[in-house]
């Protein structure tokens, strides 16, 4: 029986796929993307919301299906750090509360490959006053 051979994985390759999942994530919010991030969390999932409670992935998944209150939503100073078969995200988001008030918060991801694929294992979410 003849081994398949792969070649390794670049840290430049894992670089853009994360940046990939990190765009397709925040537009999951945006849009109560439920299907997308129940492929893309890890079973091990926890989030820390922006009022400090602590969900689990069920959780996280009930609360992403309702939709956001927020409008105007931007992504600015996404940094990646790799870490091996581990990688934190840090970003920052600004938008508009329903009041129209604008806002920002802070969020870090972390990442795990797991059987070949990344899957997020960790939000925390940190508003910005």
């Amino acid at each position: 029986m003849a081994s398949v051979v792969t070649e390794p994985r670049t840290s430049s390759q894992d670089h853009d796929e994360l940046e990939a999942l990190n765009r397709e994530y925040v537009r999951s919010v945006v849009e109560s993307d439920v299907n997308w991030f129940d492929r893309n969390l890890g079973a091990e999932f926890f989030c820390t919301n922006r009022d400090g409670s602590i969900v689990d992935r069920s959780a996280f998944l009930n609360q992403t299906a309702r939709p956001i209150a927020f409008s105007d939503f931007e992504l600015h100073d996404v940094q990646i750090r790799l870490l091996g078969d581990f990688a934190l995200i840090h970003a920052r988001t600004t938008y508009k509360l329903p009041s129209g008030q604008a806002a920002a918060s802070r969020y870090t991801d972390a990442w795990a490959r797991q059987q070949g694929r990344w899957v997020a294992v960790s939000a925390h979410i940190t508003p910005v006053r």
